[in-house]
């Protein structure tokens, strides 16, 4: 397979919450509160009546249809991380107790970009590419301090990112390779509960930073 160095814009996948959470689960090997195992649904019993889905969905102001999940062994989703990125994108996180972060985003895109040869010189603040290759149907790119797969699908592009220096590429790879468009299941479990009355809290939206004038964090990673 050929690498190349050109770099793309990449768009901010750091989620604020997953951040703080990861850094509170760096010891230790019970999953985080709030983290639930990473596994594809296998219940018999029956989902949630669809409606109601999509009502929790809407409250949340995420579109099902781009609610995605994966799965990577030793690692869980943690809830607080899950949101809306950019307009009707879906952002979450995944821990390991050893402190492995694994960040999945779905955006809908106009155009291929998950191809990340035809970029131009990176900006300011951008990390220039060290590694851009074709490895099966994702593009695999890398900074000297992240990485991410990359993949296309029914107009959105499905990235699964982490920091090299915690997330090895084989398990990128296998997350990457498992991530699937939720289920009625897994909407269930990753979803906001319904409710919460006149005293709900607003949705976390995952590019904003936890400090500050509540602007988009628009720092720019391997993440894409």
């Amino acid at each position: 397979m050929t690498s190349h160095t050109r770099s793309p814009r990449l768009r901010p996948l750091l989620l604020a919450a997953a951040l703080a959470l990861a850094a509170a689960t760096g010891c230790g090997t019970a999953s985080a509160p709030g983290s639930e195992p990473a596994e594809r649904s296998s219940s018999a019993e029956p989902a949630p009546d669809r409606a109601e889905l999509e009502a929790r969905a809407a409250a949340a102001q995420l579109v099902t249809d781009h609610v995605w999940v994966t799965e990577a062994a030793g690692y869980a989703l943690a809830r607080q991380s899950v949101g809306v990125l950019g307009d009707d994108g879906f952002g979450s996180s995944y821990t390991a107790p050893d402190g492995g972060l694994l960040q999945l985003s779905v955006e809908r895109r106009p155009h291929a970009v998950a191809d990340c040869t035809g970029a131009a010189v990176p900006a300011d603040g951008e990390k220039p590419l060290v590694t851009c290759e074709r490895d099966g149907e994702h593009w695999y790119r890398a900074t000297e301090s992240d990485h991410a797969y990359a993949r296309e699908q029914d107009g959105l592009v499905i990235t699964v990112s982490g920091a090299r220096e915690k997330v090895d590429r084989a398990t990128l790879r296998s997350a990457a390779r498992a991530a699937h468009r939720a289920d009625g299941h897994e909407l269930d479990r990753v979803l906001p509960p319904a409710g919460g009355g006149s005293g709900q809290q607003p949705v976390e939206r995952g590019d904003l930073p936890p400090v500050g004038d509540g602007a988009p964090d628009n720092e720019v990673g391997a993440s894409g």
